[in-house]
């Protein structure tokens, strides 16, 4: 089963997880920003652009890579 943690699985997300997000307003440029999972926002189990997830600090963003 090839399967990268590329963020677009809600059950590879945890909190607790160090992340690499999306923030809306960096979408268009891409710019990544690390962080730790601290909520799950998306419901469903997939997503096309990413899970949407709260940081720790409070910032929102779709899930583009899982970190080891």
């Amino acid at each position: 089963m090839s399967h990268n943690k590329d963020g677009k699985n809600r059950n590879d997300i945890k909190p607790g997880l160090n992340v690499n997000i999306v923030l809306k307003a960096d979408q268009r440029i891409g710019k990544l920003t690390q962080g730790i999972v601290k909520d799950i926002l998306t419901n469903s189990g997939t997503h096309p652009h990413g899970i949407k997830v709260r940081l720790e600090d409070g910032q929102v963003g779709r899930v583009k890579e899982i970190l080891e």
